[in-house]
C-alpha cells in the first residue's frame, strides 16, 4: 500500500489512472516522488483527486457553460437591474445549455446563483428588491453542472460611476488572483498561492478574508484542498500535475472581520460594513505550469 492507501501496480501492471499503460511507463516516477515528498514530512494529497485528460475535458465543457453566464451577466448587468434578474437569466441560460447550477440546493442554499453587492463578501441571495444603483459593485459567482463535471467562477461588475477607491479594490483583487496563478506549479506549495494573493492585497492597503477560500473541484463541487489565502509560502499541500483547484480570494476595503446573516445562515457581510470584492478562477496543475478551466 502507498502513503494514500491505494493499493500500488506492479511495474508492468496496468497503471492505476487507467490509461491503459504498464504502471512503470505512466505513474510509477510520479507515484515515488509523492512517497518520497511525503516520507519528508510534506502533506501530500490522495492521488484519488489528479484528473485525467478526459476529466479535464469534461470540465471544459462544463466551464464553458459557466463562463458563457458571466458573460452574459457582463453583457446585461446595469442599473435598474435586480439579483433575481440575475438568477433568472443564470437558469434560463443553463436550461438551453442543458446544464444545472451546483449552487441550487448545496447544503441548503436556495438559489442557482450567488449575487454579492457591496459589503457583502459572499453567498449573497437573489432578491428582486436588491435593484442595482449607479456606483454599486457586485460579485456573481456562478457554478455549473454539465456532464456530471463541476466548474466554478467569479467575476466582479462596477455599476456605472463607481467611487474610485471601490474600483481600486476590484481591480487590486484581480490582480491578486493574477499574482497567485504567476506561482503555480508543480511539486510547488499550495501556501505560495496564498502568499502571492496576500502580498498584492495587504500592500495595497486592504485585508484578506481568513475564513473563506479555495477549494479543490472537478467530479464533486468541493473536493480538497482548502485554499487558503493568508497562508505563508513554503507551507501547505504539495501541488502535483492533474489537481483541480479554484482560486478566489475575498478582499475587503476595510478590516478583515466577517459576520454571518442570523436568518438565513448563509450571506457573509463585512463586519465594518466596508466594500469587498471577490474573483475566481478554476485551474489544473500541468506538468510545466497550469491551465485556465474557467474564469
Amino acid at each position: 500500500m502507498s502513503y494514500d492507501g491505494m493499493p500500488t501496480p506492479g511495474r508492468n501492471d496496468a497503471c492505476w489512472c487507467g490509461s491503459g499503460k504498464k504502471y512503470k511507463k505512466c505513474h510509477y516516477e510520479f507515484d515515488k516522488r509523492c512517497e518520497r515528498l511525503w516520507a519528508d514530512g510534506e502533506e501530500v494529497l490522495p492521488r484519488e483527486l489528479w484528473k485525467s485528460r478526459e476529466d479535464i475535458e469534461g470540465i471544459k465543457v462544463s466551464a464553458e457553460v459557466n463562463k458563457g453566464i458571466l458573460d452574459y451577466v457582463g453583457e446585461h448587468i446595469q442599473a435598474g437591474v435586480s439579483t433575481m434578474d440575475i438568477n433568472d437569466w443564470v437558469n434560463d441560460y443553463l436550461a438551453a445549455h442543458d446544464a444545472v447550477s451546483a449552487d441550487l440546493n448545496f447544503e441548503g442554499y436556495p438559489y442557482s446563483v450567488c449575487t454579492s453587492i457591496n459589503s457583502v463578501i459572499c453567498h449573497g441571495f437573489p432578491n428582486k428588491d436588491d435593484v442595482l444603483k449607479d456606483g454599486d459593485i457586485i460579485n456573481v459567482d456562478m457554478s455549473t453542472i454539465k456532464g456530471g463535471y463541476f466548474s466554478d467562477s467569479s467575476r466582479m461588475y462596477c455599476i456605472g460611476n463607481v467611487d474610485p477607491e471601490w474600483r481600486r479594490l476590484v481591480e487590486t483583487c484581480h490582480e491578486s488572483v493574477k499574482a497567485g496563478l504567476a506561482v503555480v506549479k508543480p511539486w510547488a506549495h499550495l501556501g505560495d498561492v496564498g502568499a502571492a494573493v496576500n502580498k498584492v492585497c495587504t500592500e495595497a492597503g486592504f485585508s484578506v478574508v481568513r475564513e473563506y477560500g479555495g477549494h479543490g473541484i472537478g467530479k464533486e463541487f468541493h473536493e480538497d484542498p482548502w485554499v487558503g489565502f493568508t497562508t505563508e509560502a513554503g507551507t501547505g499541500p504539495i501541488m502535483f500535475p492533474g489537481m483541480c483547484f479554484t482560486i478566489e480570494p475575498m478582499v475587503n476595503m476595510g478590516a478583515p472581520d466577517i459576520t454571518t446573516d442570523k436568518d438565513n445562515g448563509w450571506i457573509v457581510r463585512t463586519k465594518d460594513g466596508s466594500p469587498s470584492a471577490q474573483w475566481e478562477v478554476q485551474l489544473v496543475v500541468t506538468d510545466d505550469g497550469y491551465e485556465l478551466l474557467s474564469w
